[in-house]
């Protein structure tokens, strides 16, 4: 699975992505989004966390193994226009928005917008072929449910 992903990374044009390989490599995206700032906030590792349990109905023991199989992937994953193609390539576009409103979660979940995560949002919202529109206002939701 792991190498299946990394092989993906080096592919002109990627398969599409199996259903568990497409949730490391999203997951992998959010960890990329949370380190951004160089800070790897416990807010944005529970955010991360608690996306998994929702999104696809995991325990919290395997989520914690998803995120951290995800740390791992990340930190061997080659440069971000790489990483985003394959997820872009192999992810309709309906449920890019949703990823981008899970990487808008895991940036807004310590309560502090950065400029790095600011403008690395920027970028992968651009490199994953959503529009800005769609991602101020995937924003937008996300900033509603916090202030719930």
């Amino acid at each position: 699975m792991f190498a299946d992903i990394l092989a993906a990374f080096r592919a002109p044009k990627p398969d599409r992505l199996t259903n568990e390989d497409a949730r490391l490599a999203l997951t992998a995206l959010m960890v990329r989004v949370a380190r951004a700032d160089q800070d790897y906030a416990v807010a944005e590792r529970r955010m991360i966390l608690q996306l998994l349990m929702e999104r696809y109905g995991l325990s919290e023991q395997a989520a914690t193994a998803l995120r951290t199989e995800a740390e791992d992937l990340e930190a061997q994953a080659p440069d971000t226009v790489r990483f985003t193609r394959v997820v872009k390539e192999t992810v309709p576009y309906e449920h890019r928005e949703t990823v981008i409103e899970a990487l808008w979660s895991v940036v807004l979940a310590d309560h502090h917008r950065d400029h790095d995560e600011d403008g690395f949002m920027r970028l992968v919202v651009s490199l994953l072929g959503i529009n800005d529109r769609d991602s101020g206002l995937a924003r937008q939701r996300v900033q509603a449910k916090f202030l719930k």
